[in-house]
């Protein structure tokens, strides 16, 4: 009972609660159902304090949710810069390939609609290593393809520097 209240604690980025719930012995990778876990909310919601409190407490970021895809996926699928800046500082694969067929940065520019946050977050996952030339599996395009067909501007100029270097 106590991993499915810190889910739902989650859920509500109840920090104080998940806080004593952890303390509790509640497990932060501990997943229900529906693959979720306190450390996938935390990434997919952007709970950039809760995040940190699962990290603290041994969140494992190789972690998969229902769609095979990393933490890092689902923040970058939703613009989180802070939250994409502050796993890229953990062991997570920026070029994991989710059941779709995209990766982090796929989904930041198939998903996102090129506002700041987006162009952000492709900065990010580029300067933490993203392969700017991996065709996504799901369509077979770059993602200066992707971004370009979206007419998503700043984001294909970013990609097109990125892949001269």
């Amino acid at each position: 009972m106590l991993n499915q209240n810190l889910i739902n604690a989650a859920w509500e980025n109840n920090v104080a609660e998940a806080s004593r719930l952890i303390e509790a012995g509640a497990d932060v990778n501990y997943e229900d159902e529906t693959q979720q876990s306190a450390f996938l909310i935390a990434a997919s919601e952007g709970y950039l304090e809760l995040l940190e409190m699962t990290l603290s407490n041994g969140a494992d970021v190789h972690a998969l949710d229902s769609f095979n895809g990393t933490a890092l996926i689902r923040a970058a699928e939703r613009g989180h810069a802070d939250v994409v800046r502050r796993l890229l500082e953990t062991e997570v694969d920026v070029n994991h390939v989710n059941n779709p067929g995209w990766t982090a940065l796929n989904e930041a520019i198939i998903f996102g609609d090129g506002s700041p946050r987006y162009v952000e977050t492709v900065q990010l996952l580029i300067e933490g290593g993203a392969d700017v030339r991996l065709p996504s599996q799901g369509d077979g395009l770059t993602p200066l393809q992707q971004a370009a067909s979206l007419g998503f501007q700043e984001i294909a100029t970013i990609l097109r520097n990125a892949t001269e270097q």
